[in-house]
């Protein structure tokens, strides 16, 4: 039986679905994981035991479903704004904003909680417009830490619906100032007050309605007469015909689309006018068209690169000025069809030069980019390699560029899938994350993500979590700490959940804890593991007086590689006996690892010397090779399992197992 050492050397493959498990003649099978659970994989092969989210607050009704957005004024004015049923919350520097010294600051919204996560949103310096079909185009505007206003659109002039080609006229009962519009034929809805008309070079809103032909009306610019016309146009948007449902910026104008009744419309400003819409074949004015195509499929999201791409339930459009690369203007649009997979209603990501999204059926992500060979758009599926990690669907997506460039995706289980991205190194590598507590049934559920700019060197990702605590339903703002990979020693790792730290004077009791009252708590206390307690009251006893800690939920960290393949003197090894006598992990930065054949047969690695304190910090984080005598049984799997369930820092840059193979 042959005797050899083989080398993992990256994990930039992520985690497999079962179905590659077969496949050790894919290039990427040695790179690839079984299992990579609350460990985050760096563009540069390692492995790493995620950091813990640090409590913020509790959301203001923890009953409802509330969502996560951001809002980036500048790179040093980042917010994460609290959606809830008809409010909005504000947090910023990882705490929330506050009036009074404590009263949470707060301004109303339209949105309901059954409307949230349908919410499409762009924004340009210090305002966001935000659509909703069911609503009004909406505008946020902030201009202090404590100064937002959320209005209406007040549209300068339309957009409009076609015009009219039936022999309905229209008549004013006067050219200004307050009017009664009268139809010859049922033309008016109850849902058509707020909406724009115009006819006789005027036009005016439906302030009343009276009857299907008649409405009260205030005019914004005169009428020339009052005579009976057929040449009058509708409002696009309004509650009768739905209200946009995305909205982007593209090349200096704010691009809206898909209301119910012309789902496949875009309506296109005027250059440089946010918010007036009026046409015409200036280069500058505005634009509505429709998209051409075979079947209606409501257009999802719309995001600038090269191009703006349409992302519709039926396909992947670009609009483009004749397939140049001039400006847009309304007599050079062309809109062509990229390609027919069609998308969810989940906003797209912009990431490098790609955009990904959702598709219909909330299973794949595809990475849509242009492709100089076809000169055209491709959109490959980034599931491919593991398409159970999001079997559950994928309600939300949000991108956190530093410092590994990392998808994160929303599933509707609860659990938070990470996409590690990065294509110009040909990374695509998938991980999952649970979050501390007791997983499932309503307990620890992430519901929602978003990230934010936050320092130099690393971006925010902020969670809603759902737990159970002490028996009632909550729902928490947490976000997770930053990792600096530059600490030298132990004493202020935050690798627990929904924690809290603390730094002071010699204490035994930590209290502020009421928002894990009743749950056994993890504590590293001056840089050690301490013995877990009870929260009660808000508060815990320790067993030594410390001066540093950090209190909160565990999780266990879990790496499983795939099957061992090498070492056969003959062909493969798969399918054959095999035992794995020795494994050295090369670690990085790590203290505390565990190390076996299976989850229930692990072997923890000492990195204390005998004369070491158990209640102080290790003294040195470990960067090096770390031997195991490998305590497994001859099979035919080869599996090596890494767990991390002390709230310490565990990188994994490769390991060398040590085997001997059957060719019998």
């Amino acid at each position: 039986m042959p005797r050899t050492t083989l080398a993992l050397t990256s994990f930039v493959s992520g985690e497999f679905s079962a179905k590659m498990d077969g496949r050790t003649d894919f290039e990427k099978y040695s790179s690839g994981v079984k299992t990579m659970e609350n460990f985050l994989v760096h563009p540069q092969g390692a492995a790493t035991r995620r950091i813990g989210t640090q409590f913020i607050s509790e959301v203001k009704t923890s009953s409802a479903k509330t969502r996560l957005i951001p809002f980036e004024f500048s790179t040093t004015q980042t917010y994460v704004l609290e959606f809830g049923n008809t409010y909005i919350r504000f947090y910023k520097d990882k705490g929330q904003i506050v009036t009074g010294g404590s009263t949470p600051y707060e301004i109303s919204s339209p949105y309901l909680t059954a409307e949230l996560f349908d919410i499409k949103f762009a924004q340009s310096a210090d305002v966001m417009y935000i659509t909703h079909p069911n609503h009004e185009v909406m505008k946020l505007s902030r201009t202090g830490h404590t100064a937002w206003t959320l209005t209406e659109i007040d549209f300068t002039d339309g957009p409009y619906l076609a015009q009219n080609t039936s022999a309905t006229t229209m008549s004013p009962s006067g050219t200004s100032g307050s009017v009664t519009i009268t139809a010859s034929t049922s033309t008016f809805a109850a849902t058509d007050v707020g909406r724009l008309i115009t006819f006789s070079s005027g036009r005016a809103k439906i302030t009343g309605y009276t009857s299907a032909t008649q409405v009260a009306a205030t005019t914004q610019v005169n009428f020339s007469g009052t005579g009976a016309v057929t040449t009058w146009k509708l409002g696009a948007f309004s509650n009768t015909t739905g209200h946009p449902s995305c909205v982007s910026f593209f090349e200096q104008r704010l691009v809206f689309a898909g209301t119910l009744s012309e789902p496949q419309t875009l309506y296109f400003s005027k250059a440089g006018d946010y918010e007036n819409m009026t046409t015409g074949t200036n280069a500058d004015d505005a634009m509505v068209y429709t998209i051409a195509s075979n079947q209606v499929n409501a257009i999802r999201y719309m995001k600038a690169v090269r191009t703006l791409v349409i992302g519709t339930t039926g396909g992947e459009f670009t609009v483009s000025a004749d397939g140049t690369n001039a400006s847009v203007t309304p007599t050079n649009v062309t809109i062509k069809k990229q390609s027919s997979f069609g998308a969810a209603n989940v906003d797209a990501i912009p990431a490098g030069n790609a955009i990904l999204f959702l598709q219909k059926a909330k299973r794949k992500i595809r990475e849509l980019a242009y492709n100089f060979d076809s000169d055209g758009y491709v959109a490959p599926d980034l599931t491919i390699l593991n398409d159970t990690v999001t079997k559950t669907g994928i309600n939300e997506m949000s991108y956190q560029q530093e410092p590994d460039s990392i998808i994160w995706c929303v599933r509707d289980d609860g659990q938070l899938a990470g996409l590690t991205y990065q294509r110009s190194e040909n990374v695509t590598a998938w991980h999952r994350h649970i979050f501390g507590g007791v997983f499932g049934s309503g307990n620890a559920v992430c519901e929602s993500v978003a990230s934010i700019s936050g320092t130099l060197t690393e971006d925010e990702v902020w969670v809603i979590v759902k737990r159970t605590i002490n028996g009632a339903t909550k729902r928490y703002v947490e976000v997770f700490s930053d990792f600096d990979f530059d600490e030298t020693t132990s004493t202020d790792f935050k690798f627990l959940d929904s924690h809290l730290s603390y730094s002071g004077g010699s204490t035994s009791t930590l209290s502020g804890l009421a928002h894990l009252e009743g749950q056994t708590v993890s504590i590293l206390a001056d840089g050690a593991t301490h013995a877990t307690k009870v929260v009660s009251s808000g508060a815990i006893s320790l067993d030594r007086a410390c001066t540093k800690a950090c209190v909160g939920l565990s999780y266990d960290s879990v790496l499983q590689t795939m099957r061992i393949e090498g070492g056969a003197a003959e062909g493969t090894s798969q399918g054959k006996t095999k035992r794995i006598s020795k494994v050295v992990l090369r670690l990085f930065e790590t203290v505390g690892v565990k190390v076996g054949p299976s989850l229930t047969t692990l072997e923890t690695i000492p990195f204390r010397t005998t004369s070491s304190l158990l209640s102080s910090p290790v003294d040195t984080l470990l960067a090096g090779d770390k031997e195991i005598e490998f305590r497994d049984d001859y099979n035919s799997d080869g599996f090596i399992f890494v767990k991390q369930d002390q709230p310490l820092p565990c990188s994994v840059l490769a390991i060398y197992p040590t085997l001997v193979t059957s060719d019998g």
